[in-house]
């Protein structure tokens, strides 16, 4: 039975962390093989599954530290039916490590949670396609093919799902419906290009606006995600009623763009002091943004480093 479905603590306010880049930390810094940068394939075998939860096991003692909650993804951003059947999963199969990414960070919140830092277990949906290029799919389409994620996490114990990296409105709006229909909270995350725009050129605001009006304002909140600071800070205006329903900031530790990072073969790791200090200014300028973490090329030093500059005790009164 899912813990929080019925009420995030996150939406309380509160400071709250995630994790970071899953897949290039698991490559770069873990040895291991992800055919299409999909994370679900360790989920197969005990080794696969020590390897996750040693990655996940980075981050959680720094929320314990701190006394902060904490939104634990899944290893499923890749777990679609398309992606899945590139590398060898049909439905059956595809179903069962969707199930199973559940049931291991439920292992974890049974073993990490207490009563200051709650764990709120959250079902990682990507795009269809590549997230660093324009995705061609109707609203009606993305909910149909989606729908079979979405419909797999509402039978776990899941407290809600996350549509990660989106570059397209509708493909989030047709995430947002599928959710809406399985009763699961919902979160929308967007990527931007080093202009602060999605890759078809619509503005982070247009985006989470459209979204909103199609969806009736029904997803919990809003994400950036998949970008560093630099490439989105220009893109957000104060006391706006859009920028406060971007509750969380998941960037890229390189300031490089998608197209810099798809041809990279080593690991840009970025400037951890000047992230952390970008992650605290947008904290100051816009406080509807409380829920941290990060993306390629981020792992716990990163956000060890973010909590030392972010929270209240450490000079952010």
């Amino acid at each position: 039975m899912a813990k929080y479905r019925h009420a995030l603590p996150q939406a309380a306010g509160g400071l709250f962390l995630s994790d970071g880049g899953m897949e290039t930390a698991l490559i770069f810094l873990q040895g291991q093989h992800l055919p299409q940068f999909a994370s679900f394939v360790l989920l197969e075998d005990e080794n696969g599954r020590a390897e996750l939860m040693k990655y996940y096991e980075h981050f959680l003692p720094i929320a314990r530290k701190h006394g902060l909650g904490f939104v634990l993804d899944t290893a499923t951003w890749r777990a679609s039916l398309d992606w899945g059947r590139l590398i060898g999963f049909e439905p059956d199969r595809l179903r069962a490590v969707n199930i199973a990414a559940v049931d291991l960070v439920a292992t974890l919140r049974d073993r990490w949670e207490t009563r200051a830092t709650p764990i709120v277990l959250n079902g990682a949906i990507g795009p269809r396609g590549d997230g660093y290029k324009i995705a061609r799919m109707e609203a009606a389409e993305a909910q149909d093919y989606h729908a079979f994620q979405v419909d797999i996490f509402a039978g776990t114990q899941a407290d809600m799902v996350s549509a990660i990296t989106m570059n397209t409105i509708n493909e989030a709006v047709g995430i947002a419906r599928a959710a809406k229909a399985a009763g699961m909270p919902y979160v929308i995350s967007f990527t931007v290009e080093i202009d602060g725009k999605l890759i078809d050129g619509t503005t982070l605001r247009a985006a989470i606006e459209a979204t909103d009006e199609a969806t009736s304002a029904s997803p919990a909140y809003y994400m950036v995600n998949c970008a560093h600071p630099i490439h989105f800070e220009q893109a957000l205006e104060r006391d706006e009623a859009w920028v406060t329903r971007i509750h969380g900031v998941r960037a890229n530790a390189s300031a490089r763009s998608h197209a810099e990072l798809d041809e990279s073969d080593t690991l840009d790791i970025g400037d951890m002091a000047d992230l952390s200090r970008r992650y605290s200014a947008l904290m100051r300028a816009f406080p509807s943004m409380h829920i941290l973490g990060g993306c390629c090329g981020t792992d716990h030093r990163h956000l060890a480093a973010i909590c030392e500059v972010c929270m209240p005790d450490s000079g952010m009164a």
